[in-house]
């Protein structure tokens, strides 16, 4: 079954201190893009986040944050009494006057580097164990709205190539008269110019230039690579790159069909073909 890279999950966990929100978008890209975010405290935890990410969601441009909002009385951030006073100091003796406006001094102290400072938090491996299983709990969530969004991508390939089955088999059914087509009008252009010619040779001239026309390789690689197509959509796995491939293959057998076709019966439902096809590949992009 086929996933899509465009995806969304998200968890919340409460903690006695602390809400913790989790969050992984995805958009199609190439290759596995990572975008990891999250609080200097669990820095530490960061590749193994990243490689349980690559494991499970395997490509795409994707977007992990952890957020963190404080829910006790407590804060980590405290003034550093020394160095406020310091700057306070400092900027009296820069307007020659103790008489300066205390409050308008701290406004301005507070803001100077160093006044403020956060206690550095220690990673709580309890914690972590939690904020772990949340993590799963959002790549379970991503995953399935991949697989949701597959679904209707699904239905559409499927209707995609049962169309070109469709115009592959006006194809077989044109092709008969397309080789008369070519017959009479080599004739008639013969005829025009009012020469003598040899049968035997033109027969044979006839032929050899029928076999260059000849489509039968066509119709029987592409029919193939349709049944592949449909296999491979029907697989457990999802391998958009290798889906890629095979709409490759389909695209040239299909041009090489159009560009032999020589009859503009045949070349209308080629074009059909490449529409079809071209509809194909806009979506088969997002395919993980």
């Amino acid at each position: 079954m086929i996933q899509s890279m465009t995806g969304y999950g998200k968890s919340v966990l409460q903690l006695p201190t602390k809400k913790v929100t989790i969050e992984v978008k995805s958009l199609n890209s190439k290759n596995l893009d990572l975008n990891v975010r999250i609080p200097s405290y669990y820095k530490g935890k960061e590749l193994n986040v990243r490689k349980k990410l690559a494991a499970n969601l395997v490509r795409g441009k994707i977007d992990f944050s952890i957020y963190v909002e404080m829910t006790a009385d407590e804060t980590t951030t405290v003034i550093n009494k020394g160095v406020v006073h310091e700057y306070m100091q400092q900027l009296k003796n820069v307007l020659f006057t103790d008489a300066s406006d205390d409050v308008e001094l701290l406004k301005m102290a507070i803001k100077m580097p160093d006044a403020l400072g956060t206690e550095r938090e220690e990673l709580d491996e309890k914690e972590w164990s939690l904020i772990d299983a949340a993590i799963d709990t959002a790549i379970k969530e991503i995953v399935q709205y991949r697989t949701d969004e597959a679904a209707s991508l699904e239905d559409d390939f499927k209707l995609r190539i049962a169309h070109i089955k469709k115009y592959l088999e006006e194809v077989n059914a044109l092709d008969a008269d397309r080789i008369e087509h070519v017959k009479e009008r080599l004739q008639k252009a013969l005829a025009d110019l009012k020469v003598e010619v040899d049968k035997n040779r033109f027969e044979q001239e006839l032929i050899y230039y029928l076999e260059k026309l000849d489509i039968n390789e066509e119709k029987v690689r592409l029919a193939n690579h349709l049944e592949y197509f449909l296999t491979e959509l029907n697989s457990n796995s999802s391998n958009g790159k290798k889906l890629g491939f095979i709409v490759q293959e389909i695209g040239r057998e299909v041009n090489t069909t159009g560009s032999k076709a020589n009859y503009a019966p045949m070349q209308k439902a080629v074009i059909q073909m490449k529409n079809e096809l071209e509809k194909i590949k806009e979506q088969i992009l997002n395919v993980l």
